[in-house]
């Protein structure tokens, strides 16, 4: 059959309005004899009144001579002033009848969904593509509007009022989508290039697309788009558990159906070498999550540790350091599954439907830390090879992560152990002050800083209180805390005053971070309160370097900050530091601090310190409960150092207690100064210590006449020692020796020595006290 095209134009009614000589040649119907009449009656099928779309596509039409042809019809609609419809072109010619033109056949052919519409959306024509596409033939979507044709209308609004905007504007649209998206249904991306299409004057005819698949590339960028998430999702602390769940977070739902994440025992345990892979691994559930509310589908419990056989798929991936992909239709999987079953019946229903499994090895810096797994079961893809690249990606970075946890959890529990070795674990014996005490190590991921506390035992009753703080965190910060503590007890031995502690203590600090041999400078820095309570004179002296002033609390419930000052930090070196004297009441309570108590980001130090005055008043049981109730109060909630807080409840030694005597330097008084402490001895009931205190204060009374400079004053001390303490204006100092066989003197202090408990000697504001200490039966120890 020679090719003939054929064309004729019909009414908005469907009768013929034009006839062409193509569609006598095609029906032998004259133009006389078609025009006027109703299409439909030079159909060999029924169709119903109007319906255009049963002439498009492959139609019967009936020739004049009775017979039957087949055409391919196509049918364009044609509307007159306001939008009217004012009838329709239809051209037509046979199936086979002449080759289609290249234009024709590219329009067919191409391997991308194409449709032309007119301006009202109504389809003119479709390519093979888009029929599959919208799973309808040609001749049921020619002549239909688009809005007819959709599954979801709704969810193609956005698609549709670009279409709209392209017919509307005649400019050209791109628009993107997803179908799909529940995780039960197959998710496709589309990329759909929208143009106008015009006549020869520029008019607007109608509209058409080219729809592309674009669904590789969409999960391509959506995988990485999660990877990128996770860099800011996991590791946002140094807690390894909680890392492990921030994981699950990252893939579940968006990846996975079901993950977790179980580690080996050695990790958790923070142990420094890894345990081997063995035949058989136990391994500790640490992370699971799903999408089903509560997991049940878990068979294995947080906290609980499941040991693993040599064929698991969890073995062989850590076995073999690389991620093992499993399919419902595979040996392997199906023993795991079944394993699961035999389990926990929890779940079973799920495990049914699970239908593939990654499981990937989580490594960092060479060492196997553990296992993640991810299942799908509802969601409709299988994990395939792109999944097992981003798996092992994700897994990388989160084993990073876990790994960190791991050394920061090893070296802060390192620390804390050094820290606590070194802070005082029960407060020594002394009657001058009630102690209680608080230490928290820092939460925040710089680790364990370096404050610490001690009370300290001077002579004469007397009692230091200190309080410090070294600069940064971690081990080194705790060993440089360890010299600080031991400097300040070795310096206090030698009962300097505070603020000459405190000069030593600053050259100290300034020799360590000099550096070493080779250059190699330390950065070293640290804060420090020393304070020195006398229960006699109740007098406290105190000096503070760089460090916050401590809070009093009077007996009559006031309490404020004492005006201290503060000078440099320790290790800066160069300038002085000043003491401050006061004198307390019975029953103040002083509080020594860090300044990780009450400094605040999001407070005012005033309004920190403020409530720390507040809270010291609040009425409390015990020393200890008011620690507790001011950490409460006064503490940062988001806490990032480590915070100390010593609280002393002053005591004071009465009259009762102490006994003094001016001594004339005339070595003739020695015997009645020996008489009236045997006097007052018999007074205390220490009658029995009496022999050894006449010898103790003989000797150190005679030197002072022999050796000092008046005034010399003897005292008497009766605490949970006896002390016996003889001042004198001199600054010389004396010193223990071993005297010779021919010397007739130097055994005195040898003597003193040797019958005391212990001895010393102080420098003072006047001169210098020699001290002696002797024990008391526990029963006439005082306060016992």
């Amino acid at each position: 059959m020679e090719h003939v095209s054929a064309a004729a134009t019909l009414s908005a009614d469907g009768m013929v309005t034009g006839w062409s000589e193509g569609a006598r040649r095609l029906t032998g119907y004259p133009a006389e004899e078609a025009v006027g009449r109703d299409a439909r009656e030079l159909l060999a099928q029924e169709v119903p009144a109007g319906a255009l779309p049963a002439l498009a596509g492959t139609a019967d039409v009936r020739c004049r001579d009775g017979t039957v042809v087949a055409l391919r019809l196509r049918g364009c609609a044609l509307t007159g002033p306001g939008g009217t419809p004012a009838g329709y072109v239809v051209t037509a010619e046979p199936p086979g009848g002449g080759e289609p033109s290249p234009a024709e056949r590219a329009f067919e052919q191409a391997t991308v969904s194409m449709s032309v519409f007119d301006t009202r959306q109504r389809y003119l024509r479709v390519n093979e593509v888009a029929c599959e596409v919208m799973g309808r033939p040609e001749a049921e979507l020619v002549g239909r509007s688009l809005p007819d044709t959709l599954r979801d209308p709704a969810q193609s609004q956005g698609f549709l009022e670009h279409l709209r905007q392209v017919a509307e504007t005649g400019r050209p649209e791109r628009y993107e989508s997803v179908t799909g998206t529940s995780p039960h249904d197959r998710s496709h991306a589309w990329v759909t290039e929208m143009w106008p299409v015009r006549d020869g004057s520029g008019e607007v005819l109608g509209t058409a697309l080219a729809a592309f698949d674009s669904t590789e590339h969409y999960w391509a960028r959506e995988r990485l788009a999660l990877l990128n998430e996770s860099a800011a999702a996991i590791g946002t602390t140094l807690d390894l558990v909680r890392t492990a769940e921030e994981l699950i977070e990252v893939v579940v739902p968006r990846f996975a159906d079901f993950a977790s994440v179980d580690l080996m025992e050695w990790v958790l345990d923070t142990q420094d070498a890894p345990a081997p892979l063995m035949e058989e691994i136990p391994l500790r559930r640490v992370a699971h999550g799903s999408l089903t509310e509560g997991t049940p589908e878990a068979s294995v419990r947080l906290g609980q540790v499941d040991v693993h056989p040599a064929p698991s798929p969890l073995v062989r991936a850590m076995r073999e350091g690389r991620v093992y992909l499993g399919r419902a239709d595979e040996p392997d999987f199906v023993r795991w599954v079944a394993e699961r079953d035999a389990r926990s019946s929890q779940g079973r229903a799920f495990r049914a439907r699970a239908h593939s499994m990654l499981v990937v090895p989580l490594r960092a810096r060479g060492i196997t830390l553990g296992v993640a797994v991810a299942v799908r079961a509802d969601h409709p893809d299988e994990y395939g090879p792109d999944d097992v690249v981003f798996a092992e990606e994700l897994a990388s970075r989160a084993a990073v992560c876990i790994d960190n946890a791991r050394r920061f959890a090893r070296e802060r529990t390192t620390a804390l152990t050094l820290q606590h070795s070194l802070l005082p674990t029960g407060m020594p014996g002394q009657a001058a002050v009630e102690v209680a005490h608080r230490y928290l190590p820092s939460v925040s991921a710089e680790g364990v800083g370096g404050d610490w506390f001690d009370v300290i035992p001077l002579s004469g009753s007397r009692v230091a209180l200190v309080v410090g703080d070294v600069v940064g965190h971690g081990i080194p910060s705790s060993a440089t805390m360890g010299r600080l503590c031991t400097a300040v007890r070795t310096l206090a031995d030698v009962d300097l005053p505070p603020d000459e502690l405190l000069t030593h203590l600053d050259d100290l600090v300034t020799h360590l971070g000099a550096g070493d041999d080779n250059g190699e400078v330390a950065e070293l820095g640290a804060t420090c309160l020393y304070a020195v309570y006398d229960p006699v004179s109740r007098r406290l002296t105190l000096a503070a370097a760089g460090h916050p002033a401590p809070a009093l609390v009077l007996p009559d419930g006031t309490a404020r900050l004492l005006p201290v000052s503060a000078g440099p930090p320790l290790g800066v070196g160069g300038l002085p530091f000043e003491a401050t004297e006061v004198e307390l009441p019975e029953g103040s309570v002083l509080a020594l601090y860090t300044d990780g108590l009450v400094e605040d980001r999001d407070r005012d130090l005033d309004q920190t310190t403020a409530e720390l005055c507040r809270a010291l008043t609040a009425p409390a049981a015990s020393l200890d409960a008011l620690c507790d109730s001011v950490l409460k109060d006064v503490m940062p909630e988001a806490r990032g150092d480590d915070v100390a807080l010593l609280l002393a409840r002053t005591r004071a030694l009465g009259a009762g207690q102490v006994a003094t005597w001016n001594v004339p330097a005339d070595p003739e008084q020695v015997a009645e100064i020996r008489q009236a402490v045997t006097r007052q001895l018999i007074a205390w009931g220490l009658g029995e210590t009496a022999f050894i205190t006449e010898l103790v204060v003989s000797e150190l009374v005679t030197n002072a006449i022999r050796y000092g400079e008046a005034p010399i004053q003897l005292r008497l001390i009766r605490d949970r020692s006896l002390i016996c303490e003889v001042s004198d204006a001199s600054s010389t100092s004396p010193h223990l020796r071993r005297a010779h066989a021919f010397d007739e003197g130097g055994r005195g202090l040898l003597l003193v020595a040797q019958l005391t408990q212990r001895w010393g000697s102080r420098q003072t504001d006047y001169g210098k006290t020699i001290w002696a200490e002797q024990p008391l039966p526990p029963s006439e120890r005082s306060g016992e």
